[in-house]
């Protein structure tokens, strides 16, 4: 699904020309924990889990660190509750996430896979465009250039002979450099959701479903629109979901255009093969319902088992179970940070709307490893 964002063309060359390296921490934001500290540990039902950790193991597996565990996990055929207990417990060591402050109680958000209605063509009722992947937007490796920015790129386009920022969401809009439509839809606050969840499924008019993921991002920063009702005063914190976001603009038809280009980012798509089980993660295997989860790579690495601890939304009930990192978001960014996915359907973005739960995270790394060494 790759939900990530590109920081900003001009301050990443402004980061580039001016800023001395960055200066990594000695230290991970890890600390060796115990299993009996993870809370309901022993009552945890792994089964589920276990699903989405072999979902891991297929795009880990070739990696030396991780061939011996995805190895013993293959050969073992329909293994009980407390068989999977025994395996994590002898392969793993858990390690609680810190965030930089010394705190271990981070944000708990969720995602999930919408319905939207679409056409081919456009028409009076499907007249919002979902895009592909414009045809002039540029893709640099800044770490080819600096090595102090590996792992970071930017979007850009050429005016002539320079190289500048790609559009804005309020200029695509308004039709700029935009040609390769995939899709018209219904709704524009749909279509927005669409982008902040980075995959979805289009029903077009006979009743075919096609699914659509994540393709590119304009390189613009992401900025939530929620908060930005919040800090005008014309939401509380607790009504700034996405249902209270929508409620909002069907009251306020007139500011909605304006609401939604206070969000720069723009994501593209791509139709995605029709057998596809759920939509694709970050790290390039189907995400698993309510076992998934997006992280922030920078912290927790992709493919790794996470326990988390947390409560449902809207309620005090706790929500204890091991999850695989498996995602990344735009939004998500910090150590105790990671974006629950909960899966199709209205049901799910139900959920995934309400969901602003504290939460603590333990990272399983397998034993043997060191987590400066993942």
């Amino acid at each position: 699904m790759c939900r990530a964002y590109f920081t900003s063309l001009w301050l990443l060359l402004l980061l580039a020309a001016c800023a001395p390296p960055p200066i990594k921490p000695a230290v991970p934001p890890f600390a060796e924990s115990s299993w009996e500290k993870l809370p309901d540990w022993q009552k945890a039902d792994l089964g589920p889990s276990w699903s989405a950790f072999l979902q891991s193991c297929h795009a880990l597996k070739s990696r030396p660190v991780w061939q011996d565990v995805c190895t013993q996990a293959d050969g073992m055929k329909n293994p009980d509750n407390q068989a999977l207990h025994s395996f994590f417990e002898s392969a793993f060591i858990p390690y609680q996430v810190f965030n930089p402050d010394g705190s271990t109680q981070g944000l708990i958000t969720g995602y999930y896979e919408p319905r939207l209605f679409g056409s081919h063509v456009k028409t009076e009722r499907f007249r919002y465009p979902l895009y592909a992947e414009p045809d002039d937007m540029l893709d640099v490796e800044l770490g080819d250039v600096y090595p102090q920015l590996k792992g970071m790129r930017l979007r850009g386009r050429l005016d002539g002979r320079r190289v500048v920022p790609y559009y804005s969401r309020a200029e695509i809009d308004d039709g700029k450099g935009m040609q390769n439509v995939l899709f018209w839809v219904d709704d524009e606050v749909d279509l927005f959701f669409l982008q902040i969840q980075g995959s979805g499924r289009i029903e077009l008019p006979d009743g075919q479903l096609v699914k659509v993921g994540y393709a590119d991002q304009n390189g613009r920063p992401y900025v939530s629109i929620g908060k930005k009702l919040v800090d005008m005063g014309e939401l509380t914190l607790d009504q700034a979901s996405m249902q209270g976001i929508r409620q909002w603009g069907e009251k306020n038809p007139d500011k909605l255009k304006w609401l939604l280009e206070q969000n720069p980012s723009y994501v593209f798509f791509r139709t995605l093969p029709g057998g596809l089980t759920a939509p694709l993660g970050a790290l390039g295997v189907p995400l698993t319902d309510a076992y998934s989860l997006a992280v922030d790579p920078h912290t927790i690495p992709l493919g790794f088992p996470v326990f988390l601890s947390t409560t449902y939304p809207n309620e005090q009930a706790p929500l204890n179970r091991l999850m695989l990192a498996q995602d990344t978001g735009g939004a998500i960014r910090g150590a105790v940070r990671a974006d629950f996915f909960w899966g199709y359907g209205d049901e799910a973005g139900k959920e995934a709307g309400r969901m602003k739960q504290k939460g603590q995270m333990w990272v399983l790394f397998p034993r043997g490893v060191a987590p400066a060494s993942n």
